[in-house]
């Protein structure tokens, strides 16, 4: 058997934090297995949180302290563990970034803006403008890197499987000049293309449709229950309860069902780009309104 190796408990509060689940839980005698018996996760998920790799959510903290009789010291804990995360993303977002990394399917929807990985550098910036005006260009430029860091969820083949719809406003409304746009929107496409993630396009004609409003992000994993984000202007929200999360999951099926198909979406992609290299896009959307 290979010797284990020892986690270095100094590296960081989830570090410390890991190390001590560890050792109480070798000292109590369990497994991995043994531990999670009457939970939803699985024992990778355990063994990152024992590594540090990812914080312990509240519902598994409280389990961990049921079995180990610890008196609510990893409940307690969490909050420690979470406010170590610290990062150029907003506060709010930490926890389904960390989730992300791990995440087998996501499916997103927004209804204003690309989604942040596959967003570059020229898009990213403007954002930051517009949201934070005040940021120095330094710490522009963090936040640029930052985002472009996530571009693996997307572009990577091992990143997870991403279904990802857009309203087409986004397409018609650039917020960046024309040139810029273009290369943009042919960065979408050429991923899309690459089968890294399955674009869907809702027409500005469809009329009601779910997830009118705001951001969603909808992650499931090989061995934990799925979860829910949404994220307004300046906060964000992760779901974790089993029945919201279901309805969720049904509305974007409505959403996907709504939408024009793969195919289709990514050709409305592809002609939008070209028509901003082109300098057309002003004539098409005049067109598209009148026809409208």
């Amino acid at each position: 058997m290979a010797a284990r190796k020892d986690i270095d408990g100094s590296a960081s509060v989830p570090a410390f934090y890991g190390n001590e689940l560890r050792w109480k839980r070798e000292a109590a005698g369990l497994t991995l297995q043994r531990m999670l018996e009457g939970s939803f996760y699985g024992a990778s998920y355990l063994s990152e949180i024992e590594r540090g790799q990812r914080r312990m959510p509240l519902d598994l903290a409280r389990h961990v302290d049921r079995v180990l009789e610890t008196d609510g010291f990893f409940a307690r804990r969490c909050e420690d563990v979470r406010k170590s995360r610290t990062h150029l993303h907003a506060p709010y977002f930490q926890d389904a970034l960390e989730l992300e990394a791990q995440a087998r399917d996501i499916e997103e929807w927004n209804p204003m803006l690309l989604p942040g990985p596959l967003q570059l550098e020229p898009y990213i910036r403007e954002i930051i403008h517009a949201f934070n005006p005040k940021d120095d260009e330094p710490t522009v430029e963090r936040k640029i890197a930052a985002r472009r860091a996530r571009a693996w969820v997307f572009e990577e083949a091992e990143g997870p499987v991403s279904w990802v719809v857009l309203h087409e406003s986004i397409l018609r409304n650039p917020i960046v000049p024309g040139a810029i746009m273009a290369e943009q929107l042919e960065h979408v496409a050429a991923v899309a293309r690459r089968r890294h993630y399955v674009p869907q396009v809702i027409p500005c004609n469809a009329g009601a449709y779910p997830f009118m409003m705001g951001s969603t992000l909808l992650m499931t994993f090989s061995d934990g229950p799925p979860v829910v984000y949404t994220e307004g202007m300046y906060s964000g929200q992760l779901i974790d309860d089993p029945g919201i999360v279901e309805q969720y999951q049904d509305a974007y099926n409505r959403l996907r069902a709504a939408a024009l198909p793969p195919k289709v979406s990514l050709k409305m992609i592809e002609d939008a780009a070209e028509d901003y290299g082109n300098g057309n896009d002003a004539r098409r959307l005049e067109r598209r309104l009148l026809a409208d």
